[in-house]
């Protein structure tokens, strides 16, 4: 009897974890149908340059980073479903607003302003979601299971975001921004339908110095994702303008060959963060990363440019879980929701932050630069990483 309602028990959180990562698949895949279309209508259609791209998508890293923390502090104090079923609502209206925007498109000034508010709703509720999705899982599967379980959200997060950026392409050009709006809006409101049925977990009561404690142990791995994160910003906001500037063409197979290999090693490789520790997963796969990155300023040819996504794709994708690994396993255990949002909010910060310098760069430098400039930066969690093996944690 015991063994049969243990097995039942393991059914239900298997059952439970697949319907999280099909909700945050779901979310992602509207998002991404937005990123080969956002950067066209934007320079295209509302006459705007590079640096109001760079805006606009920085816009969404800076919410996100704003709501950080109070996305961790509701998923710990009220519980995971909280935090994303309250995500998926902002998600809804972001589409609400991609569509109000289209409907002023002839007031390019007005347009683009109301696209800010919807970019920014759709930047918190990234972090709802993600945030509360992450911590629901850790507390189905256990923390045995932490390095695992932030890759396969993550996973489920990147293969959407691949999918879509086909989708966003067919849509953009047989029925304008407009689709990417009902999209996002439907998107956001049939995936509620889909948490909806899923049990809740009990919260975890915080300390009042729960978020300074957090701090302390999360901003060292923090600091190392926020310079590996970049490449991440500069693939959505720029790989399609520069594949296009250079008639690379199908332009979207930028951000999808990039998504791609990084849902191949995450699901070869996910379990490589438990087994060989996070940072020195982090270090290994940073440099992977930036050569992705360098390779795609320094090719000439479009089938290398491609290679380069790829490369890059495939050297992120286990950037994140390892340095993740870290600031989980340095947190309390009663605040790993929040742990999570203050981690991610370093990758914000890096974004919302850098976003508009590199569509300056952009400018004046020309688009590969920007690849270049992140290459490099994208080093600087080298260091980190290695300091980071010699302070073990508790996890």
């Amino acid at each position: 009897m015991s063994m049969t309602m243990s097995r039942r028990s393991v059914a239900s959180t298997d059952s439970s974890l697949l319907s999280l990562m099909a909700s945050v698949f779901a979310v992602f895949l509207v998002t991404g149908a937005a990123l080969p279309a956002l950067p066209l209508h934007i320079h295209d259609r509302l006459g705007f340059g590079t640096f109001m791209v760079g805006l606009v998508s920085g816009a969404q890293f800076a919410a996100s980073l704003l709501s950080r923390l109070w996305s961790g502090s509701v998923s710990d104090r009220h519980g995971p479903k909280r935090a994303v079923i309250a995500g998926l609502i902002m998600a809804a209206l972001a589409g609400l607003s991609y569509l109000l925007s289209v409907l002023v498109v002839a007031n390019a000034a007005l347009s683009i302003a109301i696209l800010l508010v919807g970019r920014a709703l759709l930047g918190a509720a990234e972090s709802f979601i993600m945030t509360g999705a992450q911590s629901w899982c850790l507390a189905l599967a256990g923390p045995g299971n932490a390095g695992k379980m932030i890759a396969w959200i993550g996973t489920a997060m990147f293969v959407a975001l691949a999918l879509g950026a086909p989708l966003g392409s067919f849509l953009y050009e047989t029925g304008s921004f407009a689709s990417i709006g009902l999209a996002t809006l439907a998107g956001g409101l049939a995936t509620i339908a889909l948490v909806a049925p899923i049990p809740a977990v009990k919260p975890s009561p915080q300390g009042e110095k729960a978020v300074a404690r957090v701090l302390k142990a999360v901003w060292l791995p923090g600091l190392g994702m926020a310079f590996a994160g970049l490449g991440y910003g500069t693939m959505t906001t720029f790989a399609v303008l520069l594949f296009v500037q250079r008639g690379w063409q199908p332009a979207w197979l930028s951000f999808t060959a990039f998504a791609a290999a990084l849902m191949v090693a995450r699901v070869s490789l996910g379990p490589l963060p438990d087994r060989l520790g996070g940072a020195r997963t982090a270090m290994i796969f940073v440099v992977i990363h930036s050569a992705g990155m360098a390779l795609i300023w320094l090719s000439p040819y479009a089938w290398l440019g491609f290679v380069g996504a790829a490369l890059a794709g495939f050297g992120y994708a286990l950037v994140y879980p390892g340095f993740g690994m870290e600031a989980v396993g340095r947190a309390p255990a009663e605040a790993r929701g929040l742990a999570m949002g203050v981690y991610t909010a370093f990758i914000d910060l890096s974004l919302g932050i850098l976003a508009p310098l590199l569509g300056l760069v952009g400018n004046t430098a020309g688009l590969g630069a920007v690849f270049l400039i992140t290459a490099l930066v994208a080093l600087c969690a080298v260091p980190i990483a290695v300091r980071l093996q010699s302070q073990p944690h508790t996890l």
